[in-house]
């Protein structure tokens, strides 16, 4: 299944952005990129159910690229395939919530745990690593 989203892995463990287009899901992913994430895909990402795990890949045809407003293309190194463990919605500042309650997002069958992030806040990259540190992630 393709999804229009951007996925990197963090630590080993995939990380789906979600949201329209101009929400903020490359600018999100090249910062976490920069604290230390891999590009897995951007813009398109295929999605497959492999032993209980959803796999995210890229699209061949611009494998290793991602967009960066006011640059253009970026040529990076990426993985091939990566599981996801999060999903993060990207919403607008005002529609974050104090305290969520836990809301997962279904793909193929499989849910996995669902964050609602403004992703151009400062601390949306702090937020996703440290969710991703605790175990039961």
């Amino acid at each position: 299944m393709l999804l229009h989203a951007t996925c990197v892995s963090v630590g080993g463990k995939g990380v789906l952005l979600l949201g329209e287009s101009g929400s903020g899901k490359s600018d999100l992913a090249l910062r976490l990129i920069d604290a230390g994430a891999q590009l897995v895909a951007d813009d398109q990402v295929f999605v497959s159910n492999q032993n209980g795990l959803i796999m995210a890949s890229p699209a061949q045809n611009i494998a290793g690229l991602i967009e960066a407003r006011g640059v253009g293309l970026l040529k990076l190194p990426h993985l091939e395939k990566a599981p996801i463990f999060l999903a993060i919605q990207l919403v607008s500042r005002v529609a974050v919530e104090r305290l969520p309650e836990q809301a997962f997002f279904d793909c193929l069958g499989i849910a996995i745990p669902l964050l609602s992030l403004h992703a151009f806040d400062d601390s949306t990259v702090a937020k996703i690593r440290l969710y991703l540190s605790q175990e039961s992630v």
